[in-house]
C-alpha cells in the first residue's frame, strides 16, 4: 500500500489592481502555477475580500482610485489580525521616495511594471515560505492556549478565568498607554499564566484551600512549570515573565522566586491585578463571591499592606469605572 501524503491546501493570494487587464493577467500567471488567486479593483474591495477569508499573500498596486496601496497596507500591518499577511506592492514608479514610503507603510517586497513572470513566481515563493513558517508559530501558540483552557476546565469553578484575565488584562494595558506587543503579550498571558497547573495532581488543584506544607510546595512549581513549556517559542518570550512572576507579592512573600516591589516586572504585575480582583469575584467552595465595591476595599487594603502595586491597584479601578461609564 503506497504511504499516503497529506493535501495540502492551496496557497492564496489576492490581487489588488485597479487596472482589470492587469489584475486579470495576474490571476492567470498565479493560477497556472497552482496558487488559489482572486483579483479585485479597489482597497474596499480588498478589505472586504480579506475580512471574508485572508489570503496568504497579497499583491497590491500602489496608485488606486479612492484609497491607495500605501493606505490599505498601512492599516493592514496596524491590524494584529492582518500584520502577518506578506504585501508585495507593485508600482510603475521606480523613484527612491515611492519605494521609502512603502516600506514605511510595511510593505514586504516590491514588484515593478512591467513585471517579469520569473520574479514574480520567485518573490511570491519566497514570502509564502515565510507565512508557511509564521502559520506554524501561531499554530503552536494556539495549541499552547487550548492546554491553558483545559487547565481551566479541570476546575467548574473557574469557569471564563482565563478570558477574562486576557480581556482584562490588555485593557488595562492599553488604559496605561503601552504598547500593542505589551497588549498582545497578556492576551496570551491571560491563557497561559496557569498552564503549570496541567502538572498539578487533581487531588491538590481542586483542593483549593488546607494544603499540607508538600502539597503547597507542589503547587508552588506551576509558574516555572509552565515558563518551561513556553520557552521553546520565540514568539512567546514576552510572555515568559508573565507566567512565572503573576505569583509574586511586591513585599517579599509571592512564589517561585520571593521577588520584591521593584524586581517583578510591569506586565506580571498588570497580570496579578486582574487575576486578583477575578478570584475576590468569584465563589469557590471554601468562599463566597465579593460584590465589586467589596474586592476594590480589599485589593486597596492589600495593596497598601505591601502585596499588590497600589498604583497599578488604582488604575485598574480607573479602567472598570471607566468602562462601566462607556456601557
Amino acid at each position: 500500500m503506497p504511504d499516503l501524503v497529506p493535501l495540502r491546501r492551496k496557497q492564496s493570494i489576492l490581487v489588488v489592481d485597479d487596472n482589470e487587464v492587469n489584475a486579470l493577467l495576474l490571476k492567470q500567471m498565479l493560477t497556472s502555477r497552482g496558487y488559489s488567486t482572486i483579483a479585485v479593483h479597489s482597497a474596499v474591495e480588498a478589505e472586504a475580500e480579506i475580512q471574508r477569508e485572508p489570503p496568504d499573500l497579497v499583491l497590491l498596486d500602489v496608485v488606486m482610485p479612492g484609497k491607495s496601496g500605501y493606505e490599505l497596507c498601512r492599516e493592514l500591518k496596524h491590524d494584529s489580525n492582518t500584520r502577518l499577511i506578506p504585501i508585495v506592492m507593485i508600482t510603475g514608479l521606480s523613484d527612491r521616495e515611492d519605494r521609502l514610503k512603502g516600506i514605511e507603510a510595511g510593505a514586504d517586497d516590491f514588484l515593478t511594471k512591467p513585471i517579469s513572470p520569473e520574479e514574480l513566481f520567485a518573490r511570491v515563493n519566497s514570502l509564502l515560505k515565510l507565512k508557511e513558517f509564521t502559520d506554524e508559530l501561531e499554530t503552536a501558540d494556539s495549541v499552547l492556549c487550548t492546554l491553558g483552557l483545559s487547565v481551566e476546565a479541570r476546575d467548574p469553578y473557574t469557569e471564563g478565568h482565563c478570558e477574562r484575565l486576557a480581556r482584562d488584562a490588555s485593557d488595562l494595558a492599553r488604559f496605561l498607554g503601552l504598547g500593542e506587543e505589551s497588549v498582545i503579550a497578556l492576551q496570551r498571558g491571560g491563557y497561559l499564566h496557569d498552564l503549570g497547573k496541567i502538572a498539578v495532581p487533581d487531588e491538590i488543584l481542586k483542593k483549593g484551600t488546607d494544603l499540607t506544607p508538600d502539597e503547597w510546595e507542589i503547587m508552588k512549581k506551576h509558574p516555572v512549570t509552565g515558563e518551561a513549556i513556553c520557552r521553546p517559542l520565540k514568539s512567546l518570550r514576552r510572555v515568559l515573565p508573565i507566567i512565572r512572576h503573576h505569583h509574586e507579592h511586591s513585599d517579599g512573600s509571592g512564589y517561585p522566586d520571593g521577588l520584591r516591589a521593584g524586581e517583578i516586572p510591569l506586565l506580571p504585575r498588570i497580570l496579578q491585578v486582574v487575576d486578583i480582583y477575578d478570584a475576590l469575584r468569584t465563589a469557590r467552595p471554601y468562599k463566597p463571591a465579593l460584590g465589586h465595591e467589596s474586592a476594590a476595599l480589599t485589593m486597596r487594603a492589600e495593596a497598601r499592606n505591601g502585596l499588590w502595586d497600589e498604583e497599578l491597584v488604582s488604575e485598574f479601578f480607573s479602567m472598570l469605572d471607566k468602562r462601566q461609564q462607556v456601557a
